[in-house]
């Protein structure tokens, strides 16, 4: 009876010493996890409202665990960068830190045009048939050529084609920025845009243009036909065109 009354205790006693060995360990092992450097996305310089995340304006930056925002871009394959395309900052996101899920939104007509103009161009609408809509996606190249009647040195008026802008930058076509979509949405977007086309006779590509270039397809809005036509991919050549008429062709 002694020893068993020495034994019992002894026992209690083992238990209780490996139950807090193991709470001890879980304990240390949360600890050491929530100490453990993960991968997140950070802002590499100041990141104005309304910025069209890029690679060159992040950068990769190692922390403890326990510092990670709960719903940072953690970065686990050097692909996974590419998971900020076409996202745009809704707040300012100061250089250092974290990009988060909750301070940026997908790039839509909601988040404007001039998240996608290039610095020191413009945004432009140039009205296009809504056949050749249909076939120009964002980043294509287009030429835009302007038909009115000229004053010939005889005073006789002719009518002639010139083309005065030549690879123009496509930033959007209609509601389209580039911006990517599920099949549903796709097939949404078309369906609202098939309903936009029956009652419209054209639609309208959003293009980024110099200071210059804009005011001289303003003028050549007011002057005349605008025409839109659409470079091969890859064709961002110019060169010097001559005005085109119906006297110079049958000469």
């Amino acid at each position: 009876m002694e020893k068993k009354g020495v034994l019992i205790p002894l026992v209690l006693a083992i238990a209780a010493a490996a139950i807090y060995l193991m709470v001890l360990t879980s304990r240390e092992k949360q600890l050491s996890k929530s100490f453990e450097n993960t991968t997140v996305l950070v802002a590499r310089v100041d990141l104005p409202e309304r910025t069209l995340l890029k690679e060159d304006l992040v950068q990769t930056m190692q922390i403890p665990r326990k510092f990670v925002a709960q719903d940072a871009f953690e970065i686990k394959t050097p692909s996974d960068i590419k998971l900020i395309q076409n996202l745009v900052s809704r707040v300012r996101i100061p250089k250092g830190n974290q990009i988060s899920q909750s301070v940026v939104t997908s790039l839509s007509p909601t988040s404007g045009l001039s998240v996608k103009i290039p610095p020191g161009y413009r945004g432009a609408v140039v009205p296009v048939e809504q056949e050749l809509l249909k076939l120009i996606k964002p980043g294509d190249r287009v030429d835009i050529l302007v038909t009115f009647d000229a004053l010939m040195a005889d005073n006789r008026k002719e009518k002639v084609t010139a083309t005065i802008l030549q690879n123009v930058l496509v930033l959007g076509v209609g509601s389209n920025l580039g911006q990517g979509m599920s099949a549903k949405e796709f097939s949404d977007k078309e369906q609202k845009e098939q309903q936009t086309a029956a009652f419209a006779e054209k639609g309208i590509l959003s293009c980024a243009l110099n200071p210059n270039e804009a005011q001289y397809l303003s003028l050549a809005m007011k002057q005349g036909e605008i025409t839109v036509i659409l470079r091969g991919l890859g064709d961002v050549e110019m060169h010097p065109m001559e005005m085109a008429s119906f006297r110079k062709l049958f000469r």
